[in-house]
């Protein structure tokens, strides 16, 4: 292709959907704007159309036991790939401890749908979990660490990861009752924050959530 010519237009390709069709419906779920001009947000086609409050209020009546907290004292770049991963398995909370800022380019907007907590540090994570009586789970390859392949996560928990490269500080293993190591078969001796969040999660998903309750695929 030359310069000076487009990509033919495909409109299998395009991101959402366009305006509404008239008549609109009558529920106050629904953004005006929205049904006027199209939604092109990455949302799922459930919530096409619909406010962000709305969307907020839907996912809260059904988020998952589980929450996620990751260190953040150096801005690691995996926390935003890990709120994004938090939202698609429905997380419950995503708590960013340490530094209050971090890069939020990799949750691709994720983080608007998904409540995000700050902590100064670990200790005040850990007596957050400890009033809300959810034990924390360390999730990282040290010694002593049990396979997260054979263990059960209970339902209610806080699955804590380090930052990329240093992994869990000794204060945060020293807050979890439980470390878990992922298994690794190659010459690495670890993965990144964000793909150990989502296997974590995935396990998660695996326990405890019934086949009748998975949503169909596509959607």
């Amino acid at each position: 292709m030359t310069d000076d010519q487009t990509a033919p237009h495909d409109p299998a390709r395009e991101v959402g959907v366009g305006p509404h069709p008239q008549p609109w419906p009558d529920d106050p779920r629904y953004d005006p704007e929205l049904l006027a001009e199209g939604d092109r947000r990455n949302v799922v086609d459930h919530y096409r159309y619909w406010t962000h409050e709305a969307i907020v209020a839907d996912l809260d009546t059904r988020r998952h036991d589980f929450h996620i907290a990751i260190e953040n004292w150096q801005h690691d770049l995996n926390i935003g790939s890990v709120v994004r991963t938090a939202n698609a398995f429905l997380a419950r909370e995503v708590h960013i401890v340490g530094k209050r800022r971090w890069n939020r380019r990799g949750a691709m907007v994720t983080d608007r749908y998904q409540h995000v907590r700050h902590h100064p540090g670990v200790a005040d994570l850990a007596e957050w979990a400890k009033s809300e009586d959810l034990p924390v789970i360390g999730i990282d390859n040290l010694p002593g660490a049990v396979p997260l392949e054979t263990t059960v996560l209970p339902r209610r928990c806080v699955l804590l990861f380090g930052q990329e490269g240093p992994g869990l500080t000794e204060e945060a293993w020293a807050a979890s009752s439980l470390v878990c190591s992922i298994a690794q078969f190659g010459s690495t001796r670890s993965i990144n924050a964000g793909a150990a969040a989502a296997i974590a999660m995935h396990s998660w998903v695996v326990r405890h959530v019934a086949p009748e309750d998975l949503p169909p695929s596509g959607v």
